[in-house]
């Protein structure tokens, strides 16, 4: 978790190296949410990311008024679900599962005095980690995935001066081809593999403050 905060911190300092002095403001936006999980089908079978709250820090530089450039970090800590009719007919833990997202994104500001509405996209990638996998269904560990991801973001920004407010936000998070596993029968239970992948979408809302340096 912690090289990919730092990926994300360096990602924002070569962003900021190559604003002109017109850049009238930083943000900074740590954040505290809730994210939904979401299931996989293979067949009549299926694998799950259960339910789990995430943290995160945004990161902006403010190009023109009203819109902003950045980067955006997101991590959720929760479990790797799975129900087989073969290897688990009734749903069980398969691991642990770290899920990590680092994103280049823009957001669009709709200025009305302390109360701001905003919208905003992002692509860049996300990172899922197992770990702690449950030996009764799996022989042998999964290895960490890396997909593209895009996002999409709406909400509110209320400022009660004029460099802390508050942040309430809904996300929109979309892994392209997520998967990894491969769903095998065997005396060893489920293997691993990587020929299992499908697109999804995970949503998610968080709160946090926000600080706004700069003129």
């Amino acid at each position: 978790m912690k090289n990919y905060l730092s990926l994300a911190l360096l990602l924002f300092a070569l962003l900021l190296v190559h604003v002109d002095g017109k850049a009238q403001n930083i943000e900074i936006k740590p954040s505290y949410g809730y994210q939904f999980g979401t299931k996989l089908n293979y067949g009549s079978n299926y694998l799950k990311v259960a339910d789990s709250d995430e943290f995160g820090v945004s990161l902006g530089i403010e190009m023109a008024p009203n819109y902003f450039a950045g980067v955006s970090y997101k991590h959720q800590s929760t479990e790797l679900l799975i129900r087989d009719r073969v290897v688990s007919p009734v749903e069980d833990r398969l691991s642990d599962l770290a899920v990590d997202w680092i994103h280049l994104e823009g957001t669009r500001y709709f200025k009305n005095d302390k109360v701001s509405p905003f919208v905003g996209a992002g692509l860049g990638m996300v990172i899922f980690s197992p770990s702690n996998e449950n030996s009764d269904i799996i022989s042998g560990g999964l290895s960490a995935t890396t997909r593209l991801s895009f996002s999409l973001k709406g909400g509110i920004r209320i400022m009660f001066t004029d460099r802390v407010g508050l942040n309430l936000q809904g996300d929109l998070l979309i892994p392209v081809q997520w998967g990894g596993v491969y769903i095998g029968a065997g005396s060893g239970g489920v293997s691993s593999g990587a020929s299992f992948s499908s697109t999804t979408l995970i949503g998610g809302f968080s709160g946090g403050l926000v600080f706004l340096l700069g003129n």
